[in-house]
C-alpha cells in the first residue's frame, strides 16, 4: 500500500471501471491529451513534457503594447487557503501588468458566498465589472438572462478540446458558449489513519461505500468519544453542496437526471427513493448516531480544519489543498499541540471518494469560468475587449491555469498537465494524484439557470429541514422537490 493507503493497481482499477461509465465521452483532449489513459501514473507520464510561450501567445490575441483599461472580479482567496495561492495570486496580477503595462487594471477579489449576490446586485445597477470569474454554477444563470457576451477558447487562441468536455458544458447555453474554464477540480476522501486504527477499523484503506461512512463515523464516535465525519450542512454556502452531492449521487439519486450519461433535466429526482436513502444516511450521522459535529448545520469545510488537526475528527471530503493547510496549522501549534498535529500530519491518508449501494463512484465536477459582461450592463458602459481578452488569454493558459490552481484544483486547460509546473506540483504536492485522479467520475451540476439556487439554496434547506426536525426526512425531500419543480418550471419560488 502506498502512504494514500490506497494500492496503485487499485487505483488503475477503479478509474478504469469509473471510465467506463463517465460522462466524458470523448477520449482525446488537448494535443494528444488522452482521458482514456487517465491515472496517476499517466497524469505524472506528461507532466514536464512539454513548454509553452504565455506571452508570445497572448501577443498575437491581443498585443502587448495595447493601451487600454479593465475592471475585474474574481473568486478571492480564503482565509483558509495556504499561502501558496495567496503568493500565486499575487504573482499573477504581477506579470500581467509587466507584460501589458498599458492596460489598467483594476481588480477586486471577493469570497465564494458573497460573489454570485453581489455580480447580481451590481448587473441590476449597470455597475458591474467587464470581465468576471465565476464559480462553475454561476455562468449559465447570467448566459441565460443575457448579461454575458459569447466567449469562445477559439477568441483568445485556444480550442475547445483544450478543456474538458464537461467544463465546456457549463459555459454553453442555447448552444452558444459564453466563457471559458480556469480551473477544474475534484475532490477525495481524507481520514485520519491513527483514529481509524484506535476505533477498530482498517487504517489503510477509506470506507468503500457511503453505507461504510455512516458505520465508520457511528464507530469512531461510540469508541473515541469525537466525531467520525465532517458533516457540512450550512445554508447558502457553495461547501455543502460540494460535499453532499456525491453522496446524491452515490446513492443513485440526484436533483434532476444530471447523473445519468445524456441528461435530459426534465425529470426531477430529489424525492426519489435513492435521494431520501440518501438525505437518510446524513440524518442518521446528525440524528440518531450523533457521530457528526454538532456545528455541522453552520460549517463549511473550514469549520473541520481545526478538530481534524487536533485529531478530534475522523473522516472528512476536501481538495488536496487540504494537506498543506494542515502543514500551515502544524506550524502555528506549539507545546503538547505541536505533537498531535505532527502526528495527524503523519496519519493523513487520501482516497477515492465512496460508492453507493450499486457501485456508483460520484464527485462533483468543479472549478471557475471566466466571462466577458455585456456593456449596457458595466460600469462606464462599455468593455474593453482587447483589454478584457488579454486578461482571460493569460489567466486560461497552460501557464497560468495551472499556477493558479495550484493547490486545491486542476488546470482548465488541460495542456496546464503537460508543464513543468505540474510535475513540480506532483513532486510537492502531496495526494494530487489521488484528486486528480477523480476527474474522469466528476459530474457537473447542472447545466441550467437555476443551478446556483438549487444546490446553494434549495439542498442545503433541505438537509436543514431534516437534520433540525421541521420535517420528515421523507417531508424534506418531498419539499424540496416541489420548490425545485416551480423555479424549473417558471414559478419561482
Amino acid at each position: 500500500m502506498s502512504e494514500h493507503g490506497i494500492g496503485r493497481a487499485l487505483l488503475r482499477g477503479m478509474l478504469s471501471a469509473a471510465l467506463a461509465t463517465s460522462l466524458m465521452a470523448s477520449t482525446a483532449l488537448g494535443a494528444g491529451v488522452d482521458i482514456s489513459k487517465w491515472s496517476p501514473e499517466y497524469v505524472r507520464s506528461i507532466a514536464g513534457t512539454e513548454t509553452f510561450d504565455t506571452v508570445g501567445h497572448c501577443n498575437s490575441v491581443t498585443p502587448t503594447d495595447y493601451k487600454g483599461k479593465l475592471t475585474f472580479w474574481y473568486q478571492g482567496i480564503f482565509e483558509a487557503d495556504p499561502q501558496i495561492m495567496r503568493d500565486n495570486y499575487r504573482d499573477f496580477f504581477a506579470a500581467f501588468r509587466a507584460t501589458y503595462p498599458g492596460i489598467e487594471l483594476t481588480e477586486q477579489g471577493i469570497t465564494y458566498n458573497e460573489l454570485l449576490d453581489k455580480f447580481r446586485t451590481a448587473l441590476l445597477g449597470n455597475s458591474a465589472p467587464m470581465a468576471i470569474r465565476l464559480q462553475i454554477l454561476g455562468g449559465t444563470e447570467f448566459a441565460a438572462k443575457g448579461y454575458l457576451e459569447e466567449l469562445k477558447p477559439e477568441d483568445v487562441g485556444y480550442q475547445p478540446d483544450d478543456f474538458w468536455p464537461g467544463a465546456m458544458k457549463a459555459v454553453t447555453w442555447d448552444g452558444k458558449v459564453y466563457g471559458i474554464p480556469t480551473n477544474n477540480e475534484t475532490m477525495a476522501f481524507i481520514w485520519n489513519a491513527d483514529i481509524f486504527k484506535r476505533a477498530g477499523l482498517d487504517p489503510d484503506n477509506a470506507p468503500a461505500t457511503w453505507d461504510d461512512v455512516v458505520s465508520y463515523s457511528k464507530q469512531i464516535h461510540d469508541k473515541l468519544g469525537i466525531a467520525g465525519y465532517g458533516l457540512v450542512a450550512k445554508q447558502n454556502a457553495g461547501n455543502t453542496p460540494y460535499r453532499y452531492m456525491p453522496q446524491l449521487w452515490g446513492y443513485g439519486g440526484g436533483v434532476f437526471d444530471e447523473a445519468d450519461a445524456d441528461p435530459t433535466y426534465g425529470e426531477i429526482r430529489l424525492d426519489s427513493p435513492e435521494s431520501i436513502r440518501s438525505l437518510q444516511a446524513s440524518y442518521d450521522m446528525y440524528v440518531r448516531d450523533k457521530s457528526v459535529p454538532v456545528s455541522a448545520l453552520t460549517n463549511t469545510q473550514g469549520e473541520n480544519q481545526a478538530p481534524f488537526i487536533s485529531g478530534q475528527l475522523g473522516m472528512m471530503i476536501s481538495h488536496p489543498s487540504e494537506y498543506a493547510r494542515m502543514v500551515e496549522l502544524a506550524g502555528k501549534a506549539t507545546g503538547s499541540d505541536k505533537a498531535v498535529a505532527d502526528s495527524v500530519l503523519e496519519n493523513m491518508r487520501y482516497g477515492l471518494i465512496p460508492t453507493g449501494p450499486t457501485g456508483k463512484r460520484a464527485v462533483v465536477f468543479g472549478g471557475s469560468n471566466i466571462h466577458i459582461v455585456k456593456s449596457e450592463y458595466v460600469d462606464g458602459g462599455k468593455v474593453d475587449e482587447p483589454a478584457a481578452k488579454a486578461l482571460i488569454c493569460m489567466w486560461t493558459s497552460p501557464e497560468w491555469s495551472l499556477k493558479l490552481a495550484w493547490a486545491g484544483s486542476n488546470p482548465g486547460n488541460v495542456n496546464g498537465f503537460k508543464t513543468e509546473w505540474m510535475k513540480e506540483r506532483l513532486d510537492t504536492i502531496k495526494f494530487l494524484d489521488v484528486t486528480t485522479s477523480m476527474l474522469p467520475n466528476g459530474i457537473p451540476f447542472p447545466a441550467l439557470p437555476e443551478a446556483p439556487e438549487i444546490m446553494n439554496i434549495i439542498v442545503p434547506d433541505m438537509m436543514q429541514n431534516a437534520l433540525t426536525g421541521t420535517m420528515t426526512v421523507e417531508q424534506a425531500a418531498k419539499d424540496a422537490a416541489e420548490k425545485v419543480r416551480k423555479l424549473h418550471g417558471g414559478g419561482g419560488l
